[in-house]
This record gives structure tokens, sequence and C-alpha cells, in this order.
């Protein structure tokens, strides 16, 4: 009755024409952020749920302002809702500390910063692993292997560790983890290229679940054919050059965000909350020309 209640209070309170959510933009080069397709589509969705909760939404850059001359910008137009995107690749001008947090309602997106600890908004990615996975499995394919990063923020690993669990030990393939930050796609370098052709002649997976956009290049310079050779599917259908795989549905991200930051303006809890919570959003998979069914 009392979530009854709450979704009620939200969906017919007086809506506020014209009043701004402030999308901050941390990136060194703004373009960068929704270069990204997964965040142009996180901004997309917020917009749509903005509009309907009678709000607008304003992007600031951290390129353009420090985060002083945002506060102020903030204070003298009355924008007390905060939307702060990834933090990876930031623009730290200023000093994230040092911002008056305090003063604001703040949901940000993803795990790649431990500050502010506000209300995260992300993908459900160990679940998206684990489902990935057992999609490759009904496929056909035998010895699914995993190529991504190490990080505690990146939990697909998690998820793809979990899965391999149903099969027998001969064919749980250990991941291969990236030493390359970079995940432009067509970025490959020797040292990488020299992992996977050596992981691959070591464990000889038929098919590679990659967070990774550059691994399909790498793949190509090794000689090998996709999906003849190997088969690929990736996590992020946006944004790596992989047509299997899975839709992490960003724009639901990108609204999800906006009714957290709404339910807080609406509850005028101001400044980091004492227990944070986390909304994971599930992707849904997707079927492609790189992941044929096996024989």
């Amino acid at each position: 009755m009392l979530s009854a209640l709450s979704n009620y209070r939200l969906e017919n309170h007086e809506k506020i024409k014209n009043a701004t959510l402030a999308w901050i933009n941390p990136f060194k080069n703004p373009a960068q952020l929704r270069a990204q397709r997964e965040f142009k589509l996180y901004w997309e969705g917020a917009l749509q749920a903005a509009a309907h909760f009678g709000f607008h939404v304003e992007e600031f850059t951290t390129s353009a302002l420090s985060l002083k001359r945002m506060d102020t910008i903030f204070k003298t137009r009355n924008i007390q809702g905060i939307i702060l995107a990834s933090l990876g690749g930031g623009n730290m001008t200023g000093g994230w500390d040092t911002f008056p947090w305090k003063d604001y309602m703040t949901v940000r997106f993803g795990l790649s910063t431990s500050y502010p600890e506000a209300h995260r908004i992300t993908s459900a990615q160990v679940r998206n692993a684990y489902l990935a996975f057992n999609k490759m499995h009904e496929k056909g394919y035998q010895r699914i292997g995993f190529c991504g990063h190490r990080s505690p923020t990146r939990m697909f690993a998690a998820g793809f560790t979990f899965a391999q669990y149903s099969l027998p030990k001969s064919r749980q393939l250990p991941p291969l983890f990236s030493k390359v930050d970079n995940d432009d796609p067509g970025n490959t370098s020797d040292t990488e290229i020299r992992d996977v052709k050596n992981w691959i002649n070591r464990y000889k997976p038929d098919a590679i679940l990659t967070e990774r956009p550059p691994l399909l290049h790498v793949l190509n310079d090794l000689g090998y054919n996709i999906p003849s050779d190997i088969g690929l599917a990736t996590l992020s259908i946006h944004d790596t050059p992989l047509n299997a795989g899975i839709d992490q549905n960003p724009e639901e991200i990108g609204r999800a965000a906006v009714r957290t930051l709404v339910s807080q303006l609406t509850e005028q809890h101001f400044g980091i909350p004492a227990i944070q919570k986390e909304t994971l959003i599930d992707g849904k998979w997707i079927d492609g020309s790189m992941l044929p069914k096996r024989c």
C-alpha cells in the first residue's frame, strides 16, 4: 500500500513547469561522453522521463565551468537535482570533494568511482553476463571464453564465472583480462594481440563473450574468421562493433535515474544518503550473425 501511494504521489504531483535538473558531464572533451552510444541513450531516456514529470534536463560541463561556478549557477537558478554522468575520463577541476553535495539531491550512473556516494543507476552486469553465457550455450557453443576488464567496478566477469559452474571443469575457461584500458573499437596493441593469441592457443574457445570493443580487430589481425572460426557476443550491443549479445536497455537506465531523482526531490532528501541504493536494470539478448547457431 505504501509503495502504491508513493507511485501515486510521483505520478500525480503538480508538475513544476520548466524546473531544471542538472546533467553534469565531467569529460575533458564533453563530446566524448555521448559519443558512447550507451550514454547517448541514457541522455535520451533521462529527457523522456524528465518531460513526463515536468522537468527540463540541462547539461553542464566541467570543461567549461569549475565546480564552484556550477554551484553558484545552480543556487542562483534554484537547481536542486543533479544527474552525474560517469567519471571515467573525467575532468577533476576544482575537486569533487569540495563540491557542497549536502545542498543537492544527486544520482549517478555506474560504479566508475566511489565518490560521491550517491544513489547509483546501472546495468545488471552480473545477470547480463549470466544471460549471455546461457544464450551462447543454447546455441551449441561448448567452450565459451570471456575477454574483459579486471576491475571492482565491472561485474561482467563475475556473472560469466558463475555461469560456467554449470559446465564440467574441463570446459570452464579462465577469463582473459585485458591490460589495456583504452576501449576505442579501433585500438589494438602488440601486447593485447600477443595475449589473445596465447590465450586462444592454450584454451581453444569456440566462442568469446566480451566487453572489449577492440577484440574483433584483434582477432582479425590474428587471421581468425568470425564466426566460422570463433563466435563472438558482446555485453554492449551499442558500443562494440558486434551484432550479437546484450542490449543493456540504456534508455531505461536514463529513465530510472530521473525517477530516482524525482523521488528524492519529492521527499526533499538532500545530501549524500547514509545508505546508498543501487538500481540495476536488466538487459536483453539480441541475436546476430556473429554468433550463429552451431550444428
